[in-house]
């Protein structure tokens, strides 16, 4: 592995080889190698002033714009950490996270101004609210200059993520300096270097973002920062920036695909595109292929890895020739990331082929999750192992394939079904636009297969016309036994679909509780 120094001196050492160089472009201003320094040392004694030290919290609410990376390596020079939060949230549950991360100060853009007085009242312990524009600055600039000094550790955390909360109150995710430095050896395998202009389009709460955007920094390289997701206007920023790199998930690069003259834009500059975060369909694949006309990375990992820990190369994309299976794969591990399948009921490991739970150990592995002793323990084993909580195995070659999160997993009579291996072939449907298939309950064989489809836009796709689609393409016992229509189907900020909301109509008793 790459001997890649501690997050806030590797910036030292970019402002004195790259310090006239672009860094971050953002919609309203651009900061060059130098200036992130400058302004991350303000940051650090301006944090210091307000009482925030070693192992404290910076809690961040705003959109992909450059004062996230200022406040990260102010609060990383003193051994603090920033905690973005996801701003899909109610204020109120952002005000829980401020409050279990113990962060004293926020950071917060104008256009979450509103939520500000919600956040406080659930974290009474927030002393300083600094608001981006005149305010902020002001803040910036009362601080001193100088480098603290301080001697940073691998084992400090630098960022704390917080999950999407699928369940209850979202964890935050530890990430130390030591598995930041893992994830900065994928740089080389996706073509990102010093001449490298990576578009972030991912929001930066998210490891998509965050991790992504400090991958392009540690090369020396340019982010271009996307504060919402538009698909045109992402469009638009490959070609007018000249984009070289990007990170996107699946359901984005389906709505980018869709923009009306797509295929006749000037992509030229892609060196790569890098996806992930939730599957891909096979239909949605030879599409993007299609428009983008540049090798396409598949990455699998979690907030848990710091990010990728697996890839799928650009050369084994091939979806007409003899091994167009492995489009299927999230690839194979990096070679510093041990992985298994474990059969979750006896612990045992499964052989090639065989589905259990995904099992990880690696540099990029989490400490564990903040306060949460009883969580970690349960995710993270004494080995060192972290239980993904996904479903899937490896086969001979050692190509990790994922069918689904274990609890997503459709169990009818005796069989298991993993819903990606449906959602695939459904969407191959000429008039299928988005899809997944959940579990609802049956008399008989305990569950059902069923679709929730998303028409293209005119379709006049019916129930029927689906379920005589699926008949030639699907096995009889994975074939969905009924269809409904949505339009649009639930997903979290970085694409995941949240199969549990789908599901929560299917799975309660006369009196409405949950039962599933």
């Amino acid at each position: 592995m790459t001997d890649t120094p501690p997050l806030s001196r590797m910036f030292n050492d970019l402002a004195e080889r790259r310090g006239d160089h672009p860094a971050l472009v953002g919609a309203t201003r651009t900061v060059t190698y130098r200036e992130l320094e400058q302004r991350g040392n303000r940051v650090a004694h301006a944090l210091q002033a307000q009482g925030v030290g070693e192992e404290g919290r910076v809690a961040y609410l705003d959109l992909n714009n450059p004062e996230f990376f200022e406040v990260m390596v102010g609060a990383a020079r003193i051994g603090a950490a920033i905690a973005p939060l996801n701003f899909r949230l109610t204020p109120t549950e952002m005000g829980r996270i401020v409050h279990d991360a113990g962060a004293t100060v926020l950071v917060v853009g104008a256009a979450f101004e509103a939520a500000v007085p919600a956040i406080q009242a659930e974290a009474p312990g927030l002393a300083r609210v600094v608001r981006v524009g005149d305010d902020y600055e002001q803040w910036v600039a009362s601080g001193d200059p100088s480098d603290p000094a301080r001697e940073a550790s691998n084992d400090d955390v630098v960022l704390q993520l917080y999950t999407s909360g699928t369940t209850g109150l979202p964890k935050g995710v530890m990430l130390t300096n030591r598995n930041c430095s893992g994830l900065m050896d994928v740089a080389d395998a996706w073509g990102v270097d010093e001449t490298s202009v990576s578009m972030v389009a991912m929001p930066l709460f998210h490891i998509g973002g965050s991790g992504w955007a400090n991958v392009a920094l540690a090369r020396g390289g340019t982010d271009v920062l996307v504060p919402m997701i538009d698909p045109a206007a992402l469009i638009e920023t490959i070609e007018k920036q000249r984009i070289t790199n990007a990170f996107l998930v699946p359901a984005v690069l389906q709505m980018m695909c869709a923009v009306p003259g797509a295929d006749d834009r000037d992509f030229s500059s892609l060196r790569s595109i890098a996806y992930g975060a939730s599957p891909i369909t096979t239909a949605a694949l030879k599409r993007s292929l299609e428009v983008f006309r540049a090798p396409l990375f598949q990455v699998y990992g979690l907030t848990e890895t710091t990010g990728a820990i697996t890839e799928l190369s650009s050369t084994d994309h091939d979806p007409e020739g003899p091994r167009q299976h492995l489009m299927r794969s999230a690839g194979k591990p990096y070679p510093w990331v041990e992985m298994k399948a474990v059969d979750p009921a006896t612990g045992q490991d499964c052989g090639p082929g065989e589905v259990g739970e995904i099992w990880t150990r690696s540099v990029q592995n989490s400490p564990g999750y903040w306060r949460k002793p009883d969580d970690t323990k349960l995710s993270f084993d004494e080995d060192g192992w972290l239980h993904t909580g996904d479903a899937g195995y490896l086969d001979e070659e050692g190509y990790v394939f994922l069918t689904d999160r274990i609890k997503d997993m459709i169990v009818t009579g005796a069989e298991n079904v993993y819903p990606i291996e449906v959602e695939s072939a459904l969407a191959e449907h000429p008039d299928v636009a988005d899809v997944a298939v959940i579990g609802v309950p049956h008399e008989k064989w305990g569950e059902s297969v069923h679709a929730v489809v998303v028409r293209r836009e005119g379709a006049m796709l019916t129930e029927d016309d689906l379920l005589a689609w699926a008949r030639d393409r699907v096995a009889g016992f994975k074939r969905p036994r009924s269809v409904s229509f949505a339009d649009e189907l639930p997903r979290n900020p970085s694409g995941k679909l949240l199969k549990r909301v789908l599901r929560a109509p299917y799975w309660v008793d006369a009196e409405g509780r949950q039962i599933g």
